[in-house]
């Protein structure tokens, strides 16, 4: 496995895959791996011919008051997940290399980004899709792969990709879970052990929600007020924001015609953590 923090080693690498016929997958992350991160190296495997991971803690999608300095970094660990993992290469800036002095320069998905996460993290998916866009003309990869749980995210990076004519193919793999339901999340290594008993609260509330809609409630304001119920019965959440949306426009909607997206951002003492999943 290859380490590469120079742009132009890794647009060189890639430009000699690419003449050699051969096609390359890639799966961004900010490190920190988990089994989510696995299962990302694991479709990307059987994607392509050459496997390139980025980990990189982008500072342009944490606002002046989140985890940025805090965020879990564990390089050498990752390293040995991603070499486990048949990872050919990881690429790893740092942000001076992304970002030079004088940079100025911005990707922003406006519609999709004003839902959910952009409404209480202002600029961070301006962040999220500057460095996606940079990573494509990077690394030049024929496939991107992402996960689920990010699912805003997900949606954005489609959206950016087709909009720009970037011709990656975006494919996505689903949430991973702790056999308890909590969602994998780098995050989840901030919880204490009762903070870590209290974020369950968000899985219980995503199988409430779940469970009222296949009864046969396609009311939003019902369901939502089930899962919320679920949510504030944990002393330790706080609530961001429960919704029920669209799932291409992510708009919010009062009656579940088809499929939609139940999403939550819930605190857990001073950790931010999210799920969803699809009705319907």
């Amino acid at each position: 496995m290859r380490v590469i923090k120079n742009i132009k080693e890794m647009r060189t690498f890639s430009d000699a895959v690419r003449n050699a016929g051969k096609s390359i997958v890639f799966a961004p992350t900010m490190g920190c791996l988990h089994r989510g991160h696995v299962s990302l190296l694991e479709k990307g495997r059987s994607l392509g011919d050459v496997l390139v991971l980025s980990i990189f803690v982008n500072p342009l999608q944490f606002g002046p008051k989140e985890d940025y300095a805090s965020y879990p970094r564990d390089f050498n660990a990752d390293l040995t997940l991603a070499e486990a993992n048949r990872a050919d290469v990881v690429f790893s800036p740092d942000a001076k290399e992304m970002y030079p002095d004088g940079y100025e320069t911005h990707v922003e998905v406006e519609r999709l980004s004003r839902h959910l996460c952009g409404i209480s993290r202002p600029g961070h998916f301006r962040g999220v899709a500057t460095v996606v866009a940079k990573l494509f003309n990077i690394i030049m990869p024929d496939t991107a792969i992402f996960g689920e749980k990010d699912f805003q995210q997900l949606m954005i990076i489609k959206r950016m990709a087709q909009d720009l004519n970037i011709g990656v193919n975006i494919v996505s793999v689903p949430t991973i879970r702790e056999p308890d339901g909590l969602a994998l999340s780098s995050r989840n290594k901030h919880l204490n052990r009762e903070e870590r008993k209290a974020a369950l609260c968000l899985y219980n509330a995503i199988k409430k929600g779940k469970d009222i809609f296949e009864s046969g409630v396609k009311d939003v304001d019902i369901i939502l007020k089930e899962v919320k119920r679920v949510v504030k019965a944990e002393p330790l959440a706080v609530i961001d924001y429960v919704k029920v949306c669209d799932v291409d426009t992510l708009k919010d909607v009062d009656i579940v015609a088809g499929k939609a997206l139940m999403a939550m951002a819930v605190r857990i003492g001073k950790t931010r953590l999210i799920d969803n999943c699809i009705l319907g």
